[in-house]
């Protein structure tokens, strides 16, 4: 793989998460969203420039192999999947994502990251996506879009889902599919949302690395266990909060090298609360929406302790 891909990689994941925050802006209020959205970018831009040697660094041997087309296919396979689940099986979104990670995650585990990575850009709404070549296309360009960017922010929670969202928001526009009508929260909705976003990122890390279950299976069983028992639950916001909770599993999956211990993870979690307030109205029934909020938190904090190691080092 030579170095214009990894750079297209590279460039994409770090832009995509300012376009769903630019989106956000746009729907919610200005006056309190603004300043939220513009802060979360300039904190984030500190851990996409500092991950720029690492995505474009030396090459290391690094070449494309037919493991890559095994990969962009598993992808299209995920979206597929998952879309036909939700579509026609009815589980919604969240569960029907769920159930393919835990599938693969199970009985395919080769193939479980970029299969579970294309079932986010599955969980696309059928009002914007009307038909499987809708999401063919959104599976395919999140596909090429998950193997240029194979070095790229590597740990990073939410990594899966912001390529499936560019997936999804590319195929939109280039075939000029329209979103539905927007739906933003209320800040003061973060009252509930936060401490739900905290719980589901700890809960996935603890079942992916204390209880050695995998990224892909540990996110999964929180997602399944969110989408069943939340509704029942809590009727009036159910659904929602199934959301927060699959959400904020992508930033249980990050790497323990990016957030290392329970605290980190459920500060990160909680932010990823905040940002799912945030931008809740923007880009409504787009697929990998919910893992671009987590890899929007994930990369905040790691720009917030990068910002405050350089504060407290002597000069």
């Amino acid at each position: 793989m030579n170095v214009l891909p990894r750079g297209l990689g590279y460039t994409a994941l770090g832009l995509t998460p300012a376009v769903l925050l630019a989106g956000a802006v746009g729907v919610s209020d200005a006056v309190q969203s603004g300043p939220v959205g513009i802060g979360l970018v300039l904190v984030g831009a500190v851990a996409v420039g500092a991950e720029y040697d690492r995505a474009l660094g030396p090459m290391d041997g690094v070449s494309v192999e037919r493991s890559d087309a095994v990969d962009a296919g598993a992808v299209v396979a995920g979206a597929l999947a998952t879309y036909l689940l939700h579509v026609h099986a009815a589980p919604g979104p969240v569960l029907a994502s769920a159930l393919v990670g835990l599938g693969v995650g199970v009985a395919a585990e080769e193939i479980g990251v970029p299969a579970y990575c294309g079932s986010f850009a599955g969980m696309a709404s059928p009002a914007l996506f009307p038909s499987v070549a809708y999401v063919a296309a959104a599976g395919t360009v999140a596909g090429l879009a998950y193997v240029a960017a194979d070095r790229a922010f590597d740990g990073f929670g939410g990594k899966l889902g912001t390529i499936a969202f560019l997936g999804c928001v590319s195929t939109a526009s280039l075939t000029g599919a329209t979103y539905a009508a927007a739906s933003p929260l209320a800040w003061h909705d973060a009252r509930l949302v936060v401490p739900v976003a905290a719980a589901g990122a700890v809960a996935t890390a603890l079942l992916s690395r204390r209880l050695g279950l995998g990224a892909v299976i540990g996110s999964a069983l929180v997602g399944a266990v969110a989408a069943v028992a939340l509704p029942a639950a809590v009727p009036a916001a159910g659904d929602t909060l199934a959301a927060v909770a699959f959400c904020a599993s992508f930033v249980g999956m990050s790497a323990s090298g990016r957030l290392d211990g329970e605290v980190p993870v459920a500060l990160t979690g909680a932010l990823c609360g905040v940002v799912f307030v945030l931008v809740a109205g923007a880009f409504p029934g787009a697929g990998g929406k919910l893992g671009t909020t987590a890899f929007v938190a994930c990369l905040c904090y790691s720009g917030g302790e990068q910002l405050l190691d350089e504060s407290l080092s002597p000069v």
